[in-house]
């Protein structure tokens, strides 16, 4: 197995820690609150997990997985692109990396030609005047057998698109760097440089979408771009619809 060597993961301004087994490790490190910018991975998480509480499955050492702590000047309320921004980061990442095909579905999906490559989630914490943002990532680093059926989707990984397949230290390291850059740049000045990058790097650009609402309900429209907090925005027969909260369920 690839294994994981902090002292392989280089992230300039941020302590790294691996654990074989930890619950999530977005949940150590929103626990521990870092005072300074924390990375955390590990080879196995038993309860980990994707937007609204979803399980997140990744066989032992077969993924990349792995979260950044950052504390934020910005309130929590200013946050609410940093999916956007991280997942945006991720991408770039991934092709350099050689993954040319890399997209970000809104607001958190890593997808290959439809295929799931991996997944973001960001969560918040009130801290003061500002917040502790802690961004996890997971990606299939390894072909994982009966993956696709358990999910019942199609599913891509790192040792499909990448040749060679760097190790995970590699992997880890390289988004680790971009994401603190990204978070940092975020802080700063916000989501709307961010916005702008989103068109090429969407993977559903122009195309007709249905997405469930938190709701339960099912709206749908053309992919329009993103609104200033990073809100799908969908062209319907009515007009412009802004989506907050929801989830693209397919696209034509």
């Amino acid at each position: 197995m690839d294994q994981l060597d902090p002292r392989a993961i280089r992230v300039p301004g941020a302590t790294v820690r691996v654990v074989p087994r930890c619950t999530s490790t977005n949940a150590v490190l929103l626990a521990e609150g870092a005072a300074q910018p924390a990375l955390l991975a590990a080879d196995e998480q038993s309860a980990g997990r994707g937007r609204r509480g979803r399980r997140w499955h990744s066989p032992a050492g077969a993924g990349v997985l792995f979260s950044l702590a950052l504390p934020m000047r910005r309130p929590a309320r200013e946050l609410s692109g940093l999916s956007i921004a991280a997942g945006l980061a991720a991408v770039r990442t991934l092709r350099a990396l050689g993954a040319g095909e890399a997209a970000l579905k809104w607001p958190n999906d890593l997808l290959v030609r439809g295929a799931k490559l991996g997944g973001i989630l960001v969560e918040t914490r009130a801290r003061g005047a500002g917040s502790l943002a802690v961004v996890g990532i997971g990606i299939n680093h390894r072909a994982s057998g009966g993956l696709a059926a358990r999910l019942r989707r199609s599913v891509a990984a790192l040792e499909e698109l990448l040749r060679p397949l760097p190790g995970r230290n590699a992997v880890i390291g390289a988004l680790g760097r971009d994401l603190l850059a990204a978070l940092r740049a975020f802080d700063a000045t916000g989501f709307e440089p961010f916005r702008a990058d989103w068109p090429a790097l969407d993977a559903h650009a122009g195309r007709r979408l249905r997405v469930r609402l938190a709701d339960g309900r099912v709206v749908a429209g053309t992919a329009a771009g993103l609104a200033a907090d990073g809100a799908l925005q969908l062209r319907t027969p009515r007009g412009l619809r802004t989506v907050r909260n929801g989830r693209v369920v397919s696209a034509a």
